[in-house]
């Protein structure tokens, strides 16, 4: 394996960086550093790791230009929702400094006369953040700053596509005033990732991207270790427009959902189950938001709002999805093809295909990471409910509907992690970020994620021993 790699402009071609990975020795280097800061900062008060916190979030938006910059360069963003990424990271990451006091306190049980009860949440070592490039800070910041308030101290390991941005998070913690070894950005390759979850150093691990990758890294762990994997996977994430739907608003909101970051959201819109009473008008209206909303372009431009693949094999994987739901009945309305914006640039044209169905299982079974959706006529609330369940994903799922009732009985029919009423790709940090089935394992954000990221201790005192 080549001891570097580059980055290259999705739309120009131009080289962006250059890293070298670390060697085997320069990461044992890493991981003793970090090693010796998290015993201390184990022991540093949760006011201080809070204040912490909150001077790299002032670091961060003090580089928010730059990082949005390098965001587009790398995986080619549109600018506009780069900078957006930015001031959603930090104000995740503010939303988990806000969470951290009651999430991180001990929890007290019943008092008994004579014994003191209670658990401990203690920080679980050093935590290898195993991170993305589709949401390069989004997915980053759900780890690294609930582990750094918990008393962990943290590697990210990003991905080659988005190295610069795990440098991001070294470079506002290091401004921020942390211990030196603290927050650590580690280029190496697969075989001393594999290296690094077997030192006993690492308390857990978390990893966004593919389930081929999440296989590989549960496999590694459970070779040597007892410890937690965190595993955030892919998406095949449904959505229903039943009878009563606001039309408009669900098709103003499930365009922007299947295209916004040209489609390569784990909660992005793949599939959108549509009830037959309204489902010709629903296909016009998508059409005509299209047009409105999708502008392909250099993604510096203000005006872009779909950039382009951020991955030289994305656009041939489309393609073929494309053709194979052609070839069993399906219409293809826009798009569809691989193209460039004045000769630049690895774009898909957005595609809308309908009357799709189950036999086109690229389309509607398997997960596409791309500007492409799917609609299928449904006759009913139970037609949906099994369809939307046939996959091996279950990352979210939305329904579009102005009847509660109705959304509460088909959310508890849904196997997903999160079940959305009349919106969609969305996270809030007060609710666990979760999966079930291929679409992964543990939990991020909410007073939840930080179970990830410690460990709990009983305390059994018994406090008096005469009689």
């Amino acid at each position: 394996m080549a001891d570097r790699f580059q980055i290259d402009n999705p739309f120009s071609g131009e080289i962006v960086a250059e890293r070298r990975y670390l060697s085997a020795n320069e990461v044992e280097g890493a991981l003793a550093r970090a090693s010796r800061a998290q015993r201390s900062w184990a022991r540093t008060p949760l006011e201080a790791r809070i204040a912490l916190c909150e001077k790299f979030c002032a670091a961060f938006e003090a580089s928010s230009e730059r990082i949005a910059r390098e965001i587009t360069q790398q995986m080619g963003k549109p600018l506009a929702q780069a900078k957006g990424e930015v001031r959603t990271c930090v104000a995740r990451a503010r939303a988990m400094i806000a969470l951290a006091p009651e999430a991180l306190r001990d929890d007290p049980l019943v008092p008994v006369p004579g014994f003191t009860r209670f658990v401990r949440h203690e920080p679980v070592g050093v935590v290898l953040d195993i991170s993305a490039w589709n949401y390069p800070l989004l997915i980053t910041v759900n780890v690294v700053v609930p582990a750094v308030l918990a008393g962990d101290s943290v590697l990210i390991k990003h991905a080659t596509r988005t190295a610069l941005c795990g440098e991001a998070f070294e470079r506002a913690f290091t401004e921020a005033g942390a211990p030196e070894g603290l927050v650590q950005a580690v280029q190496a390759d697969h075989e001393v990732v594999a290296k690094m979850i077997a030192r006993p150093e690492i308390g857990f691990v978390s990893f966004t991207g593919s389930v081929r990758g999440g296989h590989e890294v549960y496999r590694a762990v459970a070779a040597s270790r007892f410890i937690d994997v965190g595993l955030e996977l892919g998406g095949k994430d449904p959505a229903y427009v039943a009878p009563d739907a606001d039309l408009s608003y669900a098709i103003e909101n499930l365009v922007d959902g299947s295209f916004y970051n040209a489609g390569q959201s784990c909660c992005g819109i793949e599939r959108i189950y549509v009830h037959a009473s309204v489902y010709d008008r629903f296909l016009e209206g998508a059409l005509a938001e299209m047009r409105k909303q999708l502008k392909l372009g250099d993604p510096l431009d203000a005006a872009t709002t779909l950039g382009p693949m951020a991955q030289p094999d994305a656009p041939p994987k489309l393609e073929a999805q494309v053709e194979e739901a052609r070839s069993k009945g399906g219409r293809v309305l826009c798009g569809g093809k691989t193209t460039t914006v004045g000769g630049k640039g690895r774009f898909f044209d957005p595609c809308l295909i309908a009357d799709a169905s189950h036999k086109m299982h690229g389309l509607m079974v398997e997960e596409s990471f791309g500007p492409i959706v799917g609609v299928a006529k449904v006759a009913d609330d139970d037609d949906a409910v099994r369809l939307m369940n046939d996959s091996p994903y279950g990352l979210t799922a939305s329904i579009w509907t102005k009847d509660q009732e109705r959304a509460f009985r088909i959310g508890s029919q849904v196997e997903t992690g999160t079940f959305f009423m009349n919106r969609c790709d969305y996270l809030d940090p007060q609710l666990p970020w979760t999966g079930v089935k291929d679409s992964g394992k543990g939990n991020s954000l909410s007073r939840y994620g930080f179970l990830s990221v410690t460990r709990r201790k009983s305390f059994h005192l018994r406090t008096q021993t005469t009689r």
